[in-house]
Parts: structure tokens; sequence; C-alpha cells
């Protein structure tokens, strides 16, 4: 006898449902999860960037106005001032003030660029033998940068007084004469100098002891085993591998040395004689230093130290991807 064949009923919709839930489940579940994953990468950023434009995008842009219009006092409040072009960059260009301060800004710049970086590597050497009382005398190295500024600038100020300073009565022990350092046109852009090396060593030399933890002592080792000396050791193993890091360093403290206005202002007020005028002594003077201030051109030359900054920011930028590279 012919057994009749039973055909499986089509799955419903519930048994449809219960074979292969994944693929609706999971789409249901992915999109509000991805949304809220972008809601709060936009709330965690949302604070920089009201923060940048507030305070960085807003101001450069204002400094960009004033240096394209001709402000007085009057149209600054009342915001009504013509469009000059670029005209106050030709009046800055042609000031005879602008060759000099240019001049002892790229001064100021290298020497103190040069000095705090050669001094603060040396000590960061120094340092990474990690002795006894290490970590106290570099605490104690740190000082000179955790001072306010007008401090320190006050202190070298009296430090470097032609009549009371201390630097002079050293020098008396020593048979040496009394030297004018912040009256002297000689002298007084190297005293801004001093104090601003002084003021910098601390943070290459926290910037550079950091980079040297981060060299692996294996590789001084095999160094050691190859025959190499204390000196060919720095000069081959340390100083290539710390050179992102000596990058870095320097490109931060050319940022931050082309706009130092609180040392040279507090010592000597750019003078005598403008002898140690800078171009952001120069742009404070011509905006807020006369009884006329001049707010276009003040804001030209602060433009100019922003471009200034700016190039050498891509120079590193673009060196840093060839680098990479390679």
């Amino acid at each position: 006898m012919k057994h009749a064949t039973q055909t499986p009923a089509p799955p419903t919709g519930e048994n449809r449902r219960g074979r292969d839930p994944a693929p609706q489940a999971a789409g249901g579940r992915r999109a509000p999860v991805r949304r809220s994953g972008q809601w709060a990468a936009w709330a965690f950023l949302a604070p920089v960037v009201v923060y940048l434009l507030v305070f960085y995008a807003y101001p450069l842009y204002r400094n960009v106005d004033l240096s394209l219009r001709n402000y007085t006092v009057r149209s600054f409040v009342q915001g009504d001032a013509p469009f000059a072009g670029f005209a106050n960059y030709a009046k800055v260009f042609a000031d005879a003030t602008f060759g000099p301060a240019l001049w002892h800004t790229v001064v100021f710049t290298v020497v103190s660029l040069a000095f705090q970086f050669t001094i603060g590597l040396a000590l960061a050497v120094f340092f990474s033998r990690n002795f006894r009382l290490s970590a106290t005398l570099r605490a104690l190295f740190l000082v000179p940068w955790l001072l306010p500024l007008i401090v320190s600038s006050s202190t070298w100020s009296w430090m470097l007084n032609s009549e009371s300073g201390v630097v002079n009565a050293a020098l008396g022990w020593v048979g040496v004469g009394p030297v004018n350092w912040l009256t002297s046109p000689e002298w007084s852009l190297w005293s801004v100098i001093i104090a601003n090396i002084w003021i910098g060593i601390p943070f290459n030399l926290v910037v550079l002891y950091s980079g040297l933890q981060a060299i692996p002592s294996a590789v001084y080792e095999a160094a050691a085993l190859d025959g190499a000396g204390g000196w060919q050791r720095f000069w081959r193993v340390t100083f290539p591998l710390l050179r992102p890091v000596s990058a870095i360093t320097l490109l931060l403290g050319l940022v931050y040395t082309l706009k130092v206005f609180d040392i040279i202002w507090i010592m000597t007020k750019g003078g005598p004689s403008d002898a140690s005028t800078t171009l952001a002594t120069w742009s404070y003077r011509l905006g807020f230093g006369n009884l006329l201030p001049s707010f276009g051109p003040g804001a030209a030359v602060g433009n100019l130290l922003i471009l200034m900054a700016l190039v050498f920011g891509l120079v590193y930028i673009r060196v840093q991807r060839r680098q990479g590279a390679a």
C-alpha cells in the first residue's frame, strides 16, 4: 500500500523570524549604536572646536581685519574703519625700525634656541644616568620654568642693574669694571638673550630627558660591544634616535621665542634707542605704547610673526613626511 508523502508546510512568519533572527535584530541594533557613538564623538570634540574658534580663529580674523583697515581710536570703538588694503604692511616695511627689529628678532631667536637646546641636551644626558639626587636636582632646574615671567624678568633686571646688580658686583671681585647691561646699546640685546636662555633651558631639559628615556638600553649595550666609546655612542646612537624629539623641541622653542615680549619689555622696553627692539615689542608699541596708537601697522607686524611661525611649522611637517616616507 502506498503511503502518501507529506510535504512540509512552508514556514510561517514566526518560523521565519525564529530561524533567522540575526539580520533584523542586528540591523535594528547597530544603527542606534553607531549613531550614539557618533554623537558621543561630536560631544567630546565640540568643546575643543568651540575653544579653537573663540580663542584662535576669531582673534586671528580680527587681527587680519585690523591690519587691512585704517583704524583710529574712534573707528576702533565704532567699527567703521575704512578699508586700506596692504597699505599698513607697506608702511611697516618702509619704517626705519623694521630692519633692525627683524635682525634683533633673528639674533634673539637663533642664539636663544642654540644655547637652550645645547645646554638642555647636555643636562638631559647628565641626568639620564640616574645617580643619587638626580630627581631632586631635576626638580630644582624646573624652577625658572615654573616662575611667572614677570618675576623672572624683574629678577634679571635687578641682577643686571648697572649700579646695584650682583653681576657687576661679581665682575668687580675679579677686576672687571661695571657693564651697563640694560642701558647700553651694545649689551641690552644680549642681556635679554641671557635671561631668555635661562628661562628656556628647563623646557628643553624636560622634553629631551623624556626622549632619552624612550631609547632602549639594548641599543647602548650593542654599541658598547662593538667598541664604541661614550662620544661615539652619543653621536651615532643617542643623537640620531633623539632626532624626532629634538625637531619638535626646536619647533616649539622657535614659536615661543618669536613671540617673547614680557622679558624684553620688562627689562629694557626695547631700548635704548631700539637696540633690543624685536618684532613682538615693536608690535605692542605700535598698538598700545603711544598716545595715538597705530592699530593697523601693529596688527600687520603681529601677522608677520604669525606668518614666520607658520612657515617654520610647514617646513617641519614637510621634513617629517619625508623622513616617514624614507
